[in-house]
């Protein structure tokens, strides 16, 4: 739980890091000075929000739309609570990461990272056609459109990326697989754990930093186990790198999940599967990984028959 209640001023966060997702060579963090967030508003409701903020939204989703119970103690689901935006985290062409914090005026709050995929007009989806093969709604007419890709049609992938991606979340973190604690999902916008320091400052990804041999080794054998209880529920990332991996204080946490995939309904499960082990067995072997079970190299057959690929051909 984060509590900033007790912080006066109206410091705000700057050297806000930025992220573009689409090319890891393009990968780019704008470093400045760490602020301290500033403290929730004090304001007479009355009269309404603060401009720029708004109410928690924690009352307009339904249960299935929240993330597993028992929700965590840090959360904040008072419907007395604000939410603040705090500046960006990532961007993408198909969503923007934002920092929100969701508190009680003069009592305490919690950070979020808003996932909020972007409008019809300006949203590129370009990956979608693979990772969307096995995944229905139950509308026929939405699945037409989506298959036609009308600006309604666009309109549902968003929906559908971000709900699959909250389903997917809430399910691996249930299994207790690490990725962040999915909070809620409301159309298009995805409320996540904020993976980071008290003060604002998201975790490295992995490709960002340089662990020596035993730390490198710990956390392969974490992948390890990530991606075969991810596997074994018969689900594989899609796209994994060592950009959508987190390290903060030692534990990795797997992020950017709109794009998971069934392997066993997607006619392509087996290919997707197989190039995120290879993915990030290139990245591990790459840093010096040596001496450990299983070995990079043998991760993808490994992965295939924990999924029980091989009793499918």
């Amino acid at each position: 739980m984060h509590d900033f209640s007790s912080r006066r001023g109206e410091r705000r966060l700057r050297g806000k890091q930025r992220f573009d997702d689409d090319a890891p060579t393009k990968e780019k963090r704008i470093r400045g000075r760490r602020r301290a967030l500033p403290p929730i508003e004090v304001f007479d409701t009355t009269d309404g929000l603060p401009e720029g903020d708004r109410w928690s939204t924690w009352d307009q989703s339904i249960p299935t739309q929240r993330g597993p119970r028992p929700h965590p103690g840090w959360l904040v689901t008072e419907l007395a609570a604000v939410d603040t935006e705090l500046g960006i985290l990532k961007t993408g062409k198909e969503a923007d990461v934002f920092l929100l914090r969701r508190g009680v005026p003069q009592g305490r709050s919690c950070l979020l990272a808003a996932k909020r995929y972007r409008d019809p007009e300006h949203r590129m989806f370009h990956r979608n056609s693979g990772y969307l093969e096995g995944r229905r709604v139950r509308e026929s007419r939405e699945n037409r459109a989506m298959a036609n890709r009308s600006a309604f049609g666009r309109q549902v992938i968003a929906s559908v990326w971000a709900h699959a991606e909250f389903t997917a979340l809430a399910r691996l973190y249930a299994a207790g697989v690490p990725v962040p604690y999915p909070v809620q999902v409301l159309d298009t916008e995805l409320l996540l754990e904020f993976i980071g320091t008290p003060d604002g400052v998201a975790a490295p990804r992995l490709a960002e930093i340089r662990p020596g041999p035993a730390e490198l080794a710990g956390l392969w054998n974490q992948l390890v186990r990530a991606l075969v209880d991810l596997a074994r529920d018969g689900l594989a990332h899609g796209d994994l790198s060592a950009y959508n991996l987190l390290v903060h204080d030692g534990r990795l946490v797997m992020i950017d999940l709109p794009q998971v995939v069934d392997v066993i309904a997607n006619p392509r499960g087996a290919f997707y599967l197989t190039r995120d082990a290879e993915n990030v067995g290139r990245w591990f072997t790459a840093r010096g990984l040596d001496g450990v079970r299983p070995e990079p190299a043998d991760l993808p057959a490994l992965l295939s028959r924990e999924a029980m690929l091989d009793a499918q051909g």
